[in-house]
This record gives C-alpha cells, sequence and structure tokens, in this order.
C-alpha cells in the first residue's frame, strides 16, 4: 500500500495485483499493476482510478449498475455473475463466490488491515452498547490508549467526529475510518457491533481481542423475525468471528444474568468471563448505595477487589460499567487505576442524561434517554423508581415517550404497559413517524394501557412542555425515546429536534 497526501488528505493507494490476488481473474490480466486509489460499491463514486465490486445486498443488487461502472470507466470490477459484462469493457474483470462476503476482505486489504494495529473491543446487545464503549473509551484514554468509537452516535476520536448514520457503517466505510483512526493516532477501538452488521458480514474482517454481550430483549424483529434468529446473529460474533480473529490474546466479557446471554457459544481458547450480580460470576457486583448523582457497588473479580464509584444512574448502568471495566483489566490496567478514572467519567449524551438548571429554587430531575425499546424503557424506569424511592421523595414520575414508524409494531403497546406500571403518569408522543400516521403509532401503543392516566400529543414538543408544566419540584420527568438524536423523520425528510435542547429551555425560562 501506498499513502500519499493531497491537498491535506490522506489517499490511499493500491495496485489491483495486491487486492484481486485470490480471485478468478476473467479478463485484463495484463492491466493489474494499475494502481487504484477508490473502492466503492456505489456507481455514483467511480472515476477511471476506481474499483467497483457489484455487492448484491437484500435490497440491491450491485450487478444492476455493471453498465454504469463501465461507462464511467472504472478500472476494475469484481462480481459474481460475469454474463452480463459487456464486451467492449476493456479493464479488469474478477469473480468471487460471494462479493458480500470478499467486500469485507477488499476493504481490509484495501487500508492494510488496520484493525490489526488496534485494541479493538467489539459490544453487542440491545441496549447498553452505546454506554459500554463510552466508558472503554473513557478509562483507555485516561491511561494514554488514544481510542476511537465507532457507534450510534457518531465516530470520534479525541477532539475529531465524524456522523454516521448506522450503529456500525458498512465494510469500506468502516475500514476506511479504522485507516484514520490509525493515521490519527489511535491504539484502541471501541465499537458498536450491531445484529445487522454480524448478519451481513460488515464486521467480518475485524480483528478483535475482546467482545462484550450486554444483554438481548425484543428488537429488530421486522428484520430478525424471532428471537431465536436474533440471537443466532448476535451468537455469531463469539462463535465465529471472535475466533478468526489474529489476535494472540481474545477474551468474551457476558452478562451471565441474562438469560439468552448464558447460552452464547465460545471456543474453549477464548478466555471467558461471566458478569453480574450472582456471586458465582467472573466478575461479581454488589450495589453498595444508589442516588441520583451516583452509584457505588463492590467488585469481586480475578484481578483483585474494589469499591468503584460510578457518576452514573441506575443498575442497568452498573452492568455497562463492569462490562467496560472487564475489557479494560484484560488489557493489563489495573483495578485500582479503573476505579480512580471512573470516577471523573462525564457521562454519555443521551443515556440518563440530567438536564441542568441554573436554579436551584426550582429542582426537578429531569432525565433524556435513548430508551426505545421495551426492556430499556422498563430499565430506566425501574432504576428512576428506585432512586425517588431511597431519596425519601414525595414526588411523581413522569414519562413521555412514543414509537418509531416503520419498525417493530409489537413492541409498541408492550411500552405503553411499561411506562403505566412504573410511572405517576405517561405522555404518548410521536418519536420517528417515518411513513406512518403518526397518530395511528399513537393509538396502537394505546392499546397497551390499562388505564387512562395518560395524556396523547402527537407534537414531541407540545407533549414535553405538558410534562413540565404538570411536573412539580422533586418530579421526576423522563423524556424517553430519542436521546443523543437532534432530528425528528417525519415522512422521508429529517427535521431539526433536540430533547435536551429544548427541555433545558424550557426548564430553565
Amino acid at each position: 500500500m501506498i499513502e500519499s497526501r493531497l491537498y491535506g488528505s490522506l489517499v490511499t493507494m493500491k495496485t489491483l495485483q495486491d487486492l484481486l490476488s485470490d480471485t478468478i481473474i476473467i479478463s485484463g490480466q495484463e492491466k493489474l499493476t494499475q494502481t487504484i486509489t477508490k473502492i466503492t460499491s456505489s456507481s455514483k463514486q467511480i472515476d477511471n482510478n476506481s474499483l467497483f465490486i457489484a455487492e448484491k445486498g437484500i435490497r440491491h443488487d450491485g450487478h444492476q449498475f455493471i453498465s454504469e461502472a463501465i461507462n464511467k470507466k472504472a478500472a476494475a470490477i469484481v462480481l459474481e455473475n460475469d454474463s452480463i459484462v459487456v464486451s467492449k469493457y476493456t479493464g479488469v474483470i474478477a469473480k468471487v463466490p460471494s462479493t458480500r462476503k470478499f467486500i469485507c476482505e477488499l476493504a481490509s486489504r484495501f487500508y492494510n488491515y488496520p484493525s490489526s494495529k488496534l485494541f479493538c473491543v467489539g459490544v453487542t446487545g440491545t441496549n447498553g452498547k452505546t454506554s459500554t464503549t463510552y466508558i472503554i473509551e473513557w478509562l483507555l484514554n485516561q491511561n494514554q490508549i488514544s481510542t476511537g468509537v465507532i457507534g450510534t452516535i457518531n465516530h470520534h476520536l479525541k477532539d475529531k467526529m465524524w456522523e454516521t448514520t448506522h450503529t456500525t457503517p458498512d465494510p469500506i466505510s468502516l475500514q476506511e475510518r479504522l485507516n484514520e483512526f490509525v493515521n490519527e493516532g489511535a491504539k484502541a477501538l471501541a465499537i458498536e457491533v450491531s445484529s445487522h452488521a454480524i448478519d451481513q458480514f460488515r464486521v467480518n474482517e475485524l480483528q478483535f481481542d475482546v467482545a462484550i454481550f450486554t444483554n438481548l430483549t425484543r428488537d429488530h424483529l421486522d428484520y430478525h423475525i424471532t428471537m431465536e434468529n436474533y440471537f443466532a446473529s448476535k451468537n455469531k460474533l463469539f462463535s465465529d468471528l471472535l475466533p478468526q480473529s489474529k489476535k494472540q490474546r481474545k477474551a468474551a466479557f457476558l452478562n451471565g444474568d441474562d438469560p439468552w446471554v448464558q447460552k452464547v457459544e465460545v471456543p474453549v481458547k477464548i478466555s471467558k468471563y461471566f458478569f453480574g450480580q450472582n456471586p458465582k460470576h467472573d466478575l461479581y457486583f454488589e450495589i453498595l448505595s444508589m442516588e441520583f448523582g451516583f452509584t457505588k457497588f463492590k467488585l469481586i473479580s480475578p484481578w483483585g477487589t474494589e469499591i468503584f464509584k460510578s457518576p452514573l444512574v441506575g443498575l442497568h448502568n452498573v452492568y455497562n460499567v463492569v462490562g467496560a471495566i472487564g475489557a479494560c483489566l484484560f488489557k493489563g490496567i489495573k483495578i485500582t487505576t479503573i476505579k480512580k478514572n471512573l470516577e471523573s467519567f462525564t457521562g454519555i449524551p443521551g443515556r440518563l442524561q440530567l438536564v441542568l438548571n441554573t436554579s436551584a429554587q426550582k429542582q426537578k430531575f429531569i432525565f433524556i434517554d435513548y430508551a426505545h425499546t421495551p426492556d430499556a424503557l422498563e430499565n430506566v424506569l425501574k432504576s428512576l423508581v428506585k432512586l425517588k424511592t431511597k431519596s425519601h421523595l414525595n414526588s411523581k414520575i413522569i414519562t413521555v415517550f412514543g414509537c418509531g414508524g416503520d419498525r417493530d409494531k409489537g413492541k409498541r403497546p408492550l411500552m405503553a404497559a411499561i411506562a403505566e406500571t412504573y410511572s405517576d403518569h405517561v405522555i404518548v408522543t410521536s418519536d420517528n413517524p417515518r411513513t406512518e400516521e403518526p397518530i395511528k403509532i399513537i393509538e396502537e401503543i394505546e392499546i397497551g394501557f390499562k388505564d387512562k392516566n395518560y395524556d396523547s400529543i402527537e407534537n414531541r414538543k407540545l407533549a414535553i412542555q405538558h410534562a413540565l408544566k404538570i411536573s412539580n419540584i422533586n418530579d421526576v420527568v423522563l423524556i424517553a425515546g430519542k436521546g443523543h438524536e437532534t432530528y425528528q423523520i417525519i415522512g422521508k425528510e429529517k427535521f431539526y429536534f433536540n430533547d435536551y435542547e429544548l427541555a433545558w429551555e424550557l426548564y430553565n425560562e
């Protein structure tokens, strides 16, 4: 690989011979010495120094765009079906059994296997992925191990940030980003690994050191159909992807209190650690105290025993913290150092994020959280109920939530029942309705209510205004579903909308 700087940007160049050495060359053998500067599965990005791979996906087949690649004079085309290539094409044609699988190897090869140069931690699970990666990032950075993060909120390394549209990006974008991380001085990676990414081979070429499984509850059944399929996809991170990593020392950290996670298959050559509240677990924690500002817990582990003070709220966050601690202990950071570093952690955007106010005279506890699944909402509300009880506050819990459109409809009444069970009052509103009618989504949510102690306010801004208006001093207001997101998707358009920003303005007016 050759890398050079062009107008301040790093440009990667490789010969076709380097990239296509293990493919069947159909034509253009004499041009394999040509250097290319781009690999792409999008015909819109092609130039005469590009390699186009006709990725065959679930919804789209890149073979349909081969004629466009030819017209744009792509240097090479990688495909599965060579019968549709016109004879006039003079570039290199390479054939592979599966373009979808080969694109991962191709991207990793093009960017010179960047994950092999990083301590790679993959975090999967229904909930807690983002929080766990942010905690890992903090703990490693505090020990001079510069860590890049790839996940739901964004991609970032130190002060540099890239926006994202998927929890786990496509293989080419992923390897390109890792290459940027390496060139920016990163020594580690904390990445959210979604079930979609595993199922679609996006992370097949990541060289993992550690994999963490946070939990598994209902989500994405519009894609996976059954919980068994959903679990099987997650399980591949441990049964297939972690074992095939070329790293010498590898470990799996599993939430042993989750029935699904207990079923995970980990080969015997990989170190396996269960964590949770069962004294039999390898990393066993015991809650000592919980307040609105911090949680204290005792952790007993193979690396020692310590009492930790975490600035994060709720039992579910203790699981996230312990999983992250496990990865850092495996990296070689001392447990006493981690204890010290954790106390100064600054938190995660949109994850039980407390809305600050400028007046101590009107203290309320307003939280923004990304909870958009039944389990996530239940975990958050249970935590808030416990904190309110232990604080001996005579106050209400008011929950504002909605459900996204064009997604799993089965969870809508389930979330209503949960919100009703753990709240004193519920306000149902719009989330990201997408192409569904917002009022129809709300009606499907309302089926889950047993009582009538709720309001339905379709306009999310008005719903949040109403929640703050009816709340009193010491009340808890949970605004759930969007968390860090700064938009609403209505129809096929995105409109700016920020739960935290709106709540802060209303709270401090």
